[in-house]
């Protein structure tokens, strides 16, 4: 094999998170420096978050070279112990490093309105025409395909997989302190260099020794609380509500011939449903926000307002919902229309749900295996079965649903007009 050439210098990058992330080997230096990589620089880690944590400016570039960097101390001290295979290193490293590359703007509201998927698009990246193919390359004809697959979950190693994805992993621990950092909250912070010193390499998978129980509890209890108090944060979900509706909007519009003052060059094959790998990758947030920039201006009064709500961060109001309540009822729906307010775009239920930690059933995905405990003996103990914390929120799934509407509007249609009357009595405004 070729490509695993140091550096003659090492490469030093300043970070909040990890102080520092050291780059030593060429590889990894060329893969930092290609157009697809240097694309993540233009992606927010958060998405519409910053329109509530304004901190949260963050791109997953940084969080990718964090992913790398957490990979990349914990193979050091498997290997300071004599725990790891050394010939799977680069092959972590690079998996690490590339977890994220085919996330597009804004990517779960994008993926949501256009049925795109960035872990298909991270393995058709690794694997098509691109510069980062063909550093991959470099290594081996099929190196590039081994990346893809450890990304992909679906490569021989499972404790390779399990460095990536489990539920705790580089990734994970990368983004609860990175987003807590940026958000400026408390709830995401954990010991994560006591958890890598207590981690133990077992069979196919990675345990954790029994004395270090607690640090990983709270870590559990630190991702329980950054999904409920920073993820799902009401007013994000409002954001993200009203950025997947102009999505929605410009499509049909565009579909329906519409005739555009400003047209979506950019975006045409997306609405087409035809999307190239090279179109995807010349599309970030600084594309989107600039049609959502020029949409203001459009004729069309929904695009228009969406757009203007959007980027001066006039958001929708919400209101709980209760579970036997999961949708606009049609009485609410007709009186918007009667008030020309139309409900597609302007009613909007939005759920949020996790399950903070839960056991392996078979069949299901890589990140439900339990986490294992170490015990003095040698045995492995399922965390929720020693953790008192664990246990109790153990597969307990917490679901919150919201329905959202555009306040403003119904509060400035006239004072005579019955359906406002009806509107505010049910929505209690």
């Amino acid at each position: 094999m070729t490509g695993f050439e140091k550096l003659n210098e090492e490469k030093v990058f300043k970070d909040p998170v990890h102080r520092y992330i050291h780059v030593r080997d060429r590889l990894i230096w060329e893969l930092i420096g290609t157009p697809e990589f240097q694309r993540l620089r233009r992606i927010r880690q958060l998405g519409t978050t910053f329109l509530t944590f304004h901190g949260a400016e963050h791109s997953r570039f940084g969080h990718s070279l964090g992913v790398y960097e957490i990979a990349r101390r914990v193979i050091d001290i498997f290997k300071s112990r004599g725990d790891w295979d050394d010939s799977e290193t680069m092959l972590s490293l690079c998996a690490a490093l590339l977890h994220d590359v085919g996330h597009g703007p804004f990517s779960h509201s994008f993926e949501k309105v256009f049925g795109t998927n960035h872990e298909q698009f991270t393995q058709k990246i690794i694997l098509g025409d691109t510069e980062i193919h063909r550093v991959l390359a470099q290594v081996s004809p099929d190196f590039p395909k081994k990346v893809a697959d450890v990304i992909g979950k679906t490569y021989e190693n499972r404790l390779v997989v399990s460095l990536i994805s489990s539920q705790i992993d580089a990734d994970r621990m990368d983004y609860l302190l990175r987003d807590a950092y940026f958000t400026g909250v408390s709830y995401g912070h954990f010991d994560m260099e006591r958890i890598w010193r207590v981690m133990r390499p077992v069979g196919d998978q990675i345990v954790f020794k029994s004395s270090g129980m607690h640090a990983v509890e709270d870590y559990i209890m630190s991702r329980y609380q950054m999904y409920w108090q920073v993820y799902f944060h009401p007013v994000t979900r409002s954001a993200e509500v009203i950025l997947t509706q102009i999505l929605h909007r410009a499509k049909r519009l565009y579909n329906e011939g519409f005739s555009f003052k400003n047209v979506p060059l950019q975006m045409v094959s997306l609405f087409e449903g035809k999307m190239s790998l090279k179109d995807y990758l010349r599309l970030d947030e600084s594309v989107i926000m600039y049609y959502f920039q020029v949409w203001q201006d459009e004729e069309d009064e929904i695009l228009r307002d969406l757009c203007s709500r959007f980027m001066n961060r006039r958001l929708f109001k919400y209101m709980q919902l209760s579970k036997d309540q999961l949708y606009a009822d049609e009485e609410l729906s007709g009186a918007f229309r009667e008030a020309g307010i139309d409900p597609e775009y302007y009613l909007e239920v939005d759920s949020s749900s996790d399950c903070p930690y839960d056991f392996y059933r078979p069949g299901e995905e890589e990140e439900r295996r339990p986490i294992q405990l170490k015990m003095p003996d040698g045995s492995l103990h399922e965390l929720s079965r020693e953790s008192d914390v664990v246990g109790a929120i153990t597969g307990k799934r917490r679901t919150d649903h919201k329905l959202y509407f555009p306040k403003d509007m119904v509060l400035s249609l006239p004072d005579d007009l019955p359906a406002k009357k009806r509107i505010i009595e049910l929505l209690h405004i």
